[in-house]
């Protein structure tokens, strides 16, 4: 049996934190309002292989969506903590897939995950890998252009949730 092909890179990401001067359950309102929940027609849709109703749906999808969101508080009660602390994947498939179907690594980090959580302070925090740093990897410009487009979407909606 032949041996495996491995291949290692270093990546550097830029790291955003923001924070706001709410409270975590106000921003994490605000962002579930702003954002919607991932229409679940598409991947329905999608699993029976409708694919003029598949687009349909993600032509009239709003710019980002929550794709899940996992209660990351609820976790480290398990350690005995007690934090607020919510991680979302968000993004927009058809926007996925304006890089996927040029470096189909890029799904990777497609949707992004954003954590939200309350700091010390009791203030609500995001954080998350800017885009652009992350899709800049593959060394694709088609990539890229679309991560420097979810950059100014993704700060333009967390900026608007935390003001």
């Amino acid at each position: 049996m032949a041996n495996p092909s491995i291949a290692r890179l270093p990546v550097e990401v830029e790291h955003v934190r923001i924070e706001s001067t709410k409270p975590f359950a106000e921003v994490k309102a605000a962002l579930e309002l702003l954002v919607p929940p991932l229409d679940p027609a598409i991947p329905e849709a999608l699993r029976q292989g409708d694919i003029v109703r598949a687009n349909e749906a993600l032509q009239r999808g709003p710019e980002l969506a929550i794709f899940s969101a996992r209660d990351h508080g609820g976790l480290l009660r398990t350690a005995g903590l007690a934090r607020k602390a919510v991680q979302y994947e968000i993004g927009n498939p058809l926007t996925a897939s304006r890089m996927t179907r040029h470096q189909l690594p890029a799904s990777l980090y497609a949707p992004l995950r954003i954590l939200l959580y309350e700091n010390e302070a009791g203030r609500a925090v995001f954080e998350y890998d800017r885009p652009s740093s992350l899709f800049g990897q593959f060394g694709d410009e088609r990539v890229t252009a679309v991560g420097r487009e979810l950059d100014a979407s993704l700060e333009r909606v967390l900026a608007h949730v935390v003001s």
